[in-house]
């Protein structure tokens, strides 16, 4: 019988609290930690990260990524444009004096050239994990965001997503929200069984992150085999659809469904991303790369470009 992976919250193993801090913080650490503290004041950063349009750079206009994403939408500013120290001075403003930035991540690429045993030399490349500090515009002075959005029709603007996805997987109408693997089958329940339009296209979103994952698309790691629930694989694409959903609802102008942010589902996240301080950010990457294969994007979040146009 084929087994579907179902939107439900995620249980994990308890893990010991209480191991001393490493000297120096990673920088997984660091981004590990601004989401545990979220977690722990009682909400899921991945849930409802929307106040506004999704989180971009004032310069370029071009949209933040991965994990990103999230660690500038919990920081709770109106305004979806940063930018950095630098970058409010170049623009004949300033950052009010007394404001703290919140720092976002990208991936600072070396290469260097090695001589191999039988005296060729080869290139290697390397990819390092780097922060920086940028500034939401309602922190600066002498600044104002001229651009004018056109109107948004966000429900057409799922439906749109949804229509222009490639090489979609089948559907089927079903009692309960699922993705089957073996069969690559989204199952939902009809429209009128949603309490808004808005929780039916969250919903199928993260119905259908799930879905790139599988070997035709994407191909990600796990996604074809029965996991055990609270399992780590099962804990990860967990974390993938929430975080490729609520990308999704973003792009769409709607609000993500907000599910009950009970205390058992915000341990389980607590105690999971303690015990492995990478998990966050390698989730969002992946939850990146599934929202952009939906869209027919092109791939950019890559280590030789992620953050690194938002970064001068």
């Amino acid at each position: 019988m084929a087994t579907p992976i179902v939107s439900q919250s995620v249980c994990s193993p308890v893990v010991a609290a209480g191991s001393p801090p490493r000297p120096h913080a990673s920088v997984y650490d660091i981004v590990t930690a601004q989401v545990i503290q979220q977690l722990e004041s009682g909400v899921a950063p991945w849930r409802k990260p929307w106040h506004t349009l999704p989180p971009a750079n004032l310069i370029s206009k071009k949209p933040y990524r991965g994990i990103n994403v999230f660690l500038l939408a919990f920081a709770g500013y109106g305004s979806q444009y940063w930018l950095t120290f630098n970058q409010a001075k170049q623009l004949g403003g300033n950052v009010r004096k007394g404001e703290h930035g919140t720092k976002i991540i990208f991936w600072k690429c070396k290469t260097r050239e090695t001589e191999s045993a039988d005296g060729e030399i080869e290139e290697r490349k390397s990819a390092f994990l780097r922060y920086f500090t940028v500034f939401n515009l309602q922190q600066t002075e002498g600044l104002k965001a001229l651009l004018r959005l056109p109107p948004a029709f966000p429900i057409q603007s799922a439906e749109e997503i949804v229509k222009a996805m490639p090489n979609p997987p089948a559907f089927e109408q079903d009692s309960r929200a699922a993705y089957t693997p073996s069969t690559d089958t989204v199952t939902m329940p009809s429209r009128i069984a949603f309490d808004s339009q808005a929780e039916y296209y969250s919903t199928l979103f993260h119905e259908l992150i799930h879905s790139t994952g599988h070997a035709k698309r994407l191909g990600r790691e796990g996604i074809d085999k029965i996991q055990p629930f609270g399992s780590e694989d099962y804990s990860k694409e967990e974390l993938v659809a929430e975080m490729g959903s609520a990308m999704l609802c973003g792009a769409a102008g709607i609000e993500q469904a907000t599910l009950s942010n009970s205390a058992a589902y915000l341990r389980s996240w607590i105690n999971r991303l303690k015990a492995d301080s990478r998990l966050v950010v390698s989730a969002a990457r992946a939850a990146q790369e599934a929202a952009d294969y939906i869209r027919g994007e092109s791939p950019k979040d890559s280590p030789s470009t992620e953050g690194e146009t938002h970064a001068s």
